[in-house]
């Protein structure tokens, strides 16, 4: 349950009943994370504007690195209402279960491509901030082929997911029976 007030959809009004539609209309429902953020629909509006630019717009990664990224960054922030979107949309990619449930488990274990595993090694130390210096981490990348356009993209998805993770971890978003089915990817 939320620590705060949220305003349900049959009771929105004006841009926030809109932005409820525009969500049932192109995700199929309203996400809990959505919810927690309708007393303030401006904000709502920037977020989903930045979501969709940063995990849909054009980028040098594909977008399953994207999910993929996404889910470590929540794992390390155990985020299990993050953790569990992301994989499920990661799972529409990567099509295989058993692999989506090991890179939240143990991604140790998986045989991921170097430039995966150099970006998954990436959002865990960003998000644990244990060196304040990535320029080792961020030169190994380029070298291993990636482009620096690339590596913006991975830093503004690992931002991206702490910020939501926060968001979520600090104002209770709880994920109900209804989100664990999915959205349309």
């Amino acid at each position: 349950m939320a620590f705060i007030k949220t305003i349900d959809p049959a009771q929105a009004e004006g841009p926030l009943k809109e932005i409820y539609d525009n969500l049932v209309e192109t995700r199929g429902k309203i996400a809990e994370v959505h919810k927690i953020q309708s007393l303030n629909p401006e904000a709502l509006v920037a977020h989903m504007e930045l979501y969709m630019a940063i995990m849909y717009g054009k980028s040098h990664l594909k977008r399953y690195q994207r999910e993929m990224l996404g889910v470590v960054t929540s794992v390390a922030n155990r985020c299990a209402y993050c953790i569990n979107h992301h994989e499920q949309a990661l799972l529409a990619y990567w099509k295989d279960q058993s692999k989506t449930r090991q890179l939240v488990n143990d991604r140790s274990k998986l045989d991921l491509s170097e430039i995966d595993r150099l970006l998954c090694n990436l959002a865990e130390h960003l998000t644990h901030n244990k060196n304040p210096d990535y320029s080792g981490e961020i030169e190994t990348l380029l070298k291993a082929g990636l482009e620096d356009r690339a590596v913006l993209d991975a830093v503004q998805v690992i931002a991206y997911f702490n910020f939501v993770n926060r968001m979520v971890l600090g104002l209770g978003v709880e994920f109900s029976e209804e989100e664990m089915k999915g959205y349309k990817y």
